[in-house]
């Protein structure tokens, strides 16, 4: 039988907190997260072995690619942890759903089963969160930057009744990046869940391979599209010029 849901199922109460796989999935996820820097910290040192010298390879070329769009190499270092941030978590998250057990191990919680993990880009609130948090911290950018009343400037604008409209426009903006942001990542992820699992109901051997494929490539790209768009917006509320 088939288990399609766009709404993650609760596995378990803390109290009287539900616990659903995907939050589950999250706690999963930032443990790993923490005990690989755990790990990856101990191994830096002035004198870099062969994984240190990839890991700056990788760094040096990501500050290279967002050098151009700070405007200077120092910009792109300050802004550089929150958009790698974004980036590694949202593609990690992306393929821990695509690892054999994820979705697959069913538990019972009550009268009804449910898998026990799931991708946390499938659940709505995981994306929604993500993209309050990308909005919050672009405009936080831009007060710390410009000042806060530079700053509300863009969307407070008295000074003539098209500033003033212009104003609107941009802050309905700020709304529509939340929308954006979360249904466009929480859209690509669920559509590539719900086709893997009939695929592998379907035709469980080695045709599922091909669509498994490109789900890694398309959980990539969303990971990059996320940062990136982030990287971009925060560009543009820090640059007095765009103001």
């Amino acid at each position: 039988m088939i288990h399609i849901s766009p709404k993650a199922e609760e596995i378990f109460f803390l109290g009287n907190f539900p616990v659903t796989n995907t939050l589950l999935t999250v706690g999963i996820i930032f443990v790993l997260f923490a005990a690989a820097i755990f790990l990856f910290r101990r191994r830096f040192s002035l004198i870099p072995d062969h994984f240190q010298n990839v890991v700056e390879f990788i760094i040096e070329s990501v500050l290279d690619m967002m050098e151009p769009v700070f405007g200077s190499r120092q910009r792109a270092e300050k802004y550089l942890p929150w958009v790698a941030t974004f980036f590694v978590f949202i593609l990690f998250s992306n393929w821990l759903g695509l690892l054999p057990g994820v979705g697959s191990v069913i538990v019972r919680h009550g009268e009804e089963t449910a898998p026990l993990l799931r991708s946390p880009a499938s659940d709505l609130n995981f994306t929604i969160a993500l993209a309050v948090i990308s909005v919050i911290m672009i405009n936080y950018f831009g007060v710390k930057a410009l000042g806060v009343k530079m700053h509300l400037k863009k969307f407070f604008n008295f000074t003539s009744p098209i500033n003033f409209f212009i104003g609107i426009l941009e802050l309905v903006s700020e709304i529509a990046k939340i929308i954006s942001f979360s249904f466009r990542l929480f859209g690509n992820i669920f559509a590539g869940e719900v086709l893997l699992t009939i695929i592998v109901f379907l035709v469980p051997y080695l045709v599922p391979l091909p669509f498994l494929t490109f789900e890694i490539f398309v959980g990539f790209m969303q990971a990059f599209v996320f940062s990136m768009l982030t990287m971009v917006f925060i560009a543009m509320h820090t640059n007095e010029e765009a103001h």
